[in-house]
């Protein structure tokens, strides 16, 4: 085969209790796009103060926190 395909791992959701994000994730939600949503909650979007902001969700505890 010519040219490679890697495969697109899924972020786990519920995995971790400390998340980076950027701007480009905002509006936040968790789970996040791109979460494996088989084990997770129902969608919550959780607001950010965009100076070194940070979140937490109401469900899973997980810490969203902004990083520049």
């Amino acid at each position: 085969m010519s040219g490679s395909s890697a495969a697109v791992t899924p972020i786990l959701a519920n995995a971790e209790n400390r998340y980076e994000v950027t701007r480009s994730d905002l509006p936040l939600s968790c789970p996040m796009p791109g979460m494996a949503l088989w084990n997770s909650h129902p969608k919550v979007y959780l607001p950010v103060v965009e100076d070194g902001g940070e979140s937490v969700c109401p469900y899973c505890g997980a810490r969203y926190v902004l990083r520049d």
